[in-house]
């Protein structure tokens, strides 16, 4: 009975957009959970200024940085940012997320994870290779990787510290398949469902240039 509590009904919309300096208290509902900051770099948060200074100073400056909302509800964060500096000539990216853990185990992450994936090689005509790394004692977080596309290419030893820690990390890669080159897109917003991985299913999206 709990597992079918927790599964997301069909028609629940899972859609990711720009942050706003307003978001903060949602931000700080889960940056300031010890269970959702495990595997992340910094501390639990204990004030909501702190959640507000990192939007300010972190979100808005970023790339790519956008709120993983259910309905209305900004339930976490996900983020696409380019290897290397910036004029370079790298063609990949990294991917990393949180969610709040009220919304576990509900395939919220995995649809995220997706759309920020095809956001990515659709806004960016460069990027060839998507990488994400999840700790090797996140389970949860490699399944996610697993289910949004990601493959699994090994353990990378001691390769993060995290709270003062090295920690072994799991490489995940999603390769773009794209057979043609696409021009630039700003601002690009996703909604579910959509399509990747040649799966086929509707796709609404808007792009604004």
């Amino acid at each position: 009975m709990d597992q079918q509590r927790r599964e997301p009904a069909p028609e629940t919309e899972v859609t990711l957009r720009e942050f706003t300096e307003a978001d903060a208290e949602a931000l700080f509902a889960w940056a300031s959970d010890p269970r959702v900051v495990l595997f992340q770099r910094r501390e639990a948060y204990a004030r909501v200024d702190e959640a507000r200074r990192y939007i300010l100073d972190h979100v808005l400056p970023h790339p790519w940085y956008r709120a993983i909302c259910v309905g209305t509800v900004v339930v976490g964060s996900i983020s696409v940012k380019p290897a290397g500096e910036e004029g370079s000539s790298s063609s990949r990216a990294s991917l990393g997320y949180r969610v709040a853990h009220g919304f576990w185990g509900r395939g919220i992450a995995t649809r995220a994870v997706r759309m920020a994936a095809s956001a990515a090689f659709a806004e960016w005509p460069w990027l060839a290779r998507l990488e994400a790394v999840a700790d090797v004692e996140n389970p949860a977080s490699q399944r996610v990787l697993e289910k949004a596309g990601f493959v699994r290419e090994g353990v990378l030893r001691r390769y993060l510290v995290l709270k003062g820690r090295p920690r072994d990390m799991v490489m995940f890669s999603l390769s773009s398949s794209r057979t043609a080159t696409r021009g630039p897109c700003q601002n690009l917003q996703v909604k579910e469902p959509f399509e990747l991985n040649n799966e086929q299913v509707s796709k609404s999206k808007t792009i604004k240039r």
